[in-house]
């Protein structure tokens, strides 16, 4: 839960300095919210953590000043184990 909780901290901040704007910020902004209020409240339902990750990554995938903690968070999202084989 602390390497969710620093990690998604961290891209917030940098996506808030992030002087560009960009189309789909807000839900960027919106999701990183829900997975900080998911990182405080308890262990969180891992497809809801998956959903939330692709939705910012798919928002803010193209910015690649943010890459880094982008992919930080990415790795403490996988700590919650593998996505379900199809």
């Amino acid at each position: 839960m602390a390497e969710l909780r620093i990690a998604v901290s961290r891209l917030r901040r940098e996506l808030a300095a992030h002087p560009a704007d960009f189309p789909d910020r807000g839900i960027a902004e919106d999701e990183l919210a829900a997975l900080a209020a998911m990182a405080a409240g308890g262990i969180p339902e891992t497809p809801r953590l998956r959903r939330s990750l692709l939705l910012v990554a798919g928002a803010i995938g193209s910015v690649s000043a943010l890459s880094t903690r982008l992919a930080d968070v990415r790795s403490a999202v996988e700590l919650f184990g593998e996505p379900p084989r199809r």
